[in-house]
């Protein structure tokens, strides 16, 4: 998904050229939405032991979906839609819940660092496909670079079937408490500010490329704009879930999702290589430490170890509405062909700032109530 902003270009330049971005975005606001969405069916399957049933369906779902999306036609917006957006999006969210859940089987005092290396995967993949992705399409075709892309899918989810399990075994067949979740105010808090956050932090992964395109940067910058952003999210979602062991995960959050509000307004600024570079690096840095470190925060809140997938499934579920409408509004507030730069960017900004000011809200009530400042 954060490589979407290769297709968002690609589509709108190419393929689906006939539509505007804001309809285009939709096609990667509704994979977003169900990878997250999904989260709060797998979330609570996973609880009940059901690990194993969901990576393999996902898996097969997700390599189908993907050689379907080699098949569609230009200007056949469903076909894409279909296959990338909702096949796509219900196999990711089949797998990404599980995926993360499974590190509080084997990690507690370092976890939010084993959920960070894990999720920083997404960053590295995303690092990955654009730079094969922007040199497959002029070679070989959009048909063939999106069947690459599935083959290395098929392999990758084949090693992950073979390798990962859970640990410790299903301690109760009782329903979660969900009445008690959603009652736990200072855990709402936190989600409702998440939502915020998410609603404008994929704005520059969408369009950056783009943006970059329509400033005719060179070819070089175009291409690999979005892969210096993933790149440096790799250090985004791992450094500071290191430093969430030691000064708590809901600090670190803050801390990311500030930075990350703070520079949107730097995109405006990206006319040069230079600053292109300059805010991939930053922005990449401080988004992908939100996106990573919230999971950890939302387990710090769950009164057991059963209460873990459905809680991350939880938020997953929520942010996922901020995922599906972020970028679409983005995409109509961009008003193509204009290109309105600054309405975009001043909604991103907003929104993640507002979050932040929620989030803090749910920092002092946590604070309250375990008593130390590092929660």
């Amino acid at each position: 998904m954060q490589s979407f902003g290769v297709y968002e270009n690609y589509y709108t330049l190419n393929s689906l050229s006939d539509h505007p971005p804001s309809d285009i975005a939709w096609i990667g606001s509704l994979q977003g939405f169900l990878m997250f969405g999904g989260g709060l069916v797998s979330g609570q399957l996973f609880d009940k032991g059901y690990f194993r049933h969901l990576i393999a369906g996902g898996s097969v779902l997700m390599v189908f979906s993907a050689f379907m999306l080699s098949l569609a036609k230009p200007h056949n917006y469903y076909q894409n839609f279909l296959a990338q957006g909702l096949g796509l999006g219900i196999g990711m969210g089949m797998l990404l819940m599980p995926t993360l859940s499974v590190a509080s089987h084997y990690f507690r005092r370092r976890r939010a660092l084993a959920m960070g290396i894990i999720i920083a995967g997404g960053s590295l993949g995303a690092a990955v496909f654009p730079v094969m992705l922007n040199h497959l399409f002029p070679r070989v075709g959009f048909a063939w670079a999106v069947r690459a892309q599935a083959f290395l899918y098929l392999a990758l989810l084949t090693i992950s079937n073979l390798i990962m399990k859970t640990r410790l075994p299903v301690t109760s067949k009782k329903p979660v408490d969900m009445r008690g979740i959603v009652a736990d105010i200072p855990y709402t808090m936190f989600v409702i500010g998440a939502f915020f956050v998410f609603w404008g932090l994929f704005v520059p992964y969408f369009y950056l490329q783009l943006f970059s395109s329509q400033n005719n940067l060179p070819t070089n910058i175009v291409t690999y704009g979005i892969t210096i952003l993933n790149v440096v999210g790799v250090l985004g979602r791992t450094v500071p879930n290191s430093l969430a062991d030691h000064f708590g995960s809901i600090n670190v959050a803050l801390a990311t999702g500030i930075v990350t509000g703070a520079f949107v307004f730097l995109l405006l600024a990206s006319k040069s290589v230079a600053a292109t570079v300059a805010f991939a690096v930053i922005y990449g840095f401080s988004s992908g430490g939100f996106v990573s470190i919230i999971a950890p925060v939302a387990a710090t809140f769950a009164k057991n170890i059963n209460e873990v997938g459905t809680r991350i499934g939880l938020l997953s579920f929520t942010v996922a509405f901020a995922v599906l409408t972020g970028s679409p509004i983005s995409g109509a507030l961009l008003h193509s062909p204009q290109y309105y730069w600054i309405r975009p960017v001043i909604f991103s900004a907003v929104s993640i700032l507002l979050g932040c000011a929620l989030i803090i809200i749910s920092r002092s009530m946590q604070v309250s109530r375990k008593g130390s400042w590092k929660v």
